[in-house]
């Protein structure tokens, strides 16, 4: 075997940072597809491993553990290749090494918006937010029908969620001002059941999107792919893209479709408790981000993530 082997979560994840144990299995993964001369670089940021290998391609490990996130990855790129208006990785292989899942993908150009954002103009924010709503209008659009099995069931998640809403964020170390207020607010503002199941990347970030000569030319990262109401993508949306610029988040709602009087406290509100519900949800890391400033409430708080002027 060449690659390695653990008995729990904390071997596993000890294993994923552990480079010299992951190079003869990643040496051999790239001789199978005859890319074992291509230079190859980890990148930096993420939780799994992935390379950057020669000037075409990306390679993603999952330990054994996440099969099912590797298939969800593989499944969506295959539903969304050539539907949006920005590039989308093209999957060439999805197969497993030693049980471990991996994926072979195109590279992307350009760079990730995280790093290029602080040197852009306002047209060009302007320009990226417009393209960035038009495309999540289009997964949107996107036939669920070949994905309907998708995990998690949305119903039986977003009940799951709210039943642990308040241990997990506890868990992560909110404080109590906050994690008391929780429980009353999402009783005031729990989505409504959804009519329109779609498709959703949940991660959309500034980190997961590329840009190149000022123009969004990629998105990639659909590990967390799911099936489920379509507001649930603007949580991350508002947080990581537009990072609490009202002018960005409002231009991103109105190219996907949203209409200007539907742009309210309620929104905002119902934005709040999806990032509440949110699979990865983590307020205090939200707080580090975007502090709340003299927000008390958790509606003031949303108004602050969420400025739609």
């Amino acid at each position: 075997m060449t690659l390695p082997t653990a008995h729990d979560e904390t071997g596993w994840d000890a294993l994923l940072d552990d480079e010299s144990a992951l190079q003869p299995g990643v040496t051999a993964l790239l001789s199978r597809h005859g890319l074992q001369d291509e230079p190859r670089l980890r990148y930096d940021s993420g939780s799994l491993p992935v390379y950057a290998v020669g000037t075409q391609h990306v390679l993603k490990l999952f330990p054994p553990t996440e099969h099912e996130h590797a298939s969800v990855e593989a499944r969506v790129l295959a539903a969304v290749q050539g539907q949006l208006p920005m590039p989308t990785p093209q999957l060439f292989a999805a197969d497993t090494h030693d049980g471990w899942p991996y994926l072979l993908m195109s590279k992307l150009r350009g760079r990730r918006l995280v790093d290029a954002w602080p040197a852009l103009g306002r047209s060009e924010r302007d320009r990226i937010a417009d393209t960035l709503g038009e495309t999540i209008a289009a997964l949107h659009a996107i036939d669920t029908a070949p994905l309907a099995d998708l995990p998690p069931r949305w119903d039986e998640f977003i009940t799951e969620q709210r039943a642990v809403a308040v241990d997990r964020q506890a868990k992560r170390g909110l404080d109590a001002h906050w994690l008391e207020r929780i429980p009353e607010f999402l009783q005031r503002w729990m989505p409504p059941p959804i009519t329109r199941q779609v498709l959703l990347h949940t991660e959309i970030m500034r980190e997961h999107l590329m840009l190149d000569d000022a123009q969004l030319s990629g998105l990639f990262d659909f590990e967390p792919a799911m099936l489920g109401a379509p507001e649930y993508e603007f949580a991350s949306v508002g947080l990581f893209v537009a990072c609490g610029d009202g002018r960005t988040l409002r231009r991103i709602l109105l190219a996907y479709g949203h209409a200007p009087q539907a742009l309210d406290e309620a929104l905002q509100c119902r934005l709040m408790a999806h990032a509440l519900l949110h699979r990865y949800s983590n307020l205090p890391w939200y707080l580090e981000r975007l502090p709340a400033g003299d927000a008390a409430t958790l509606e003031q708080l949303a108004a602050r993530w969420w400025p739609l002027q």
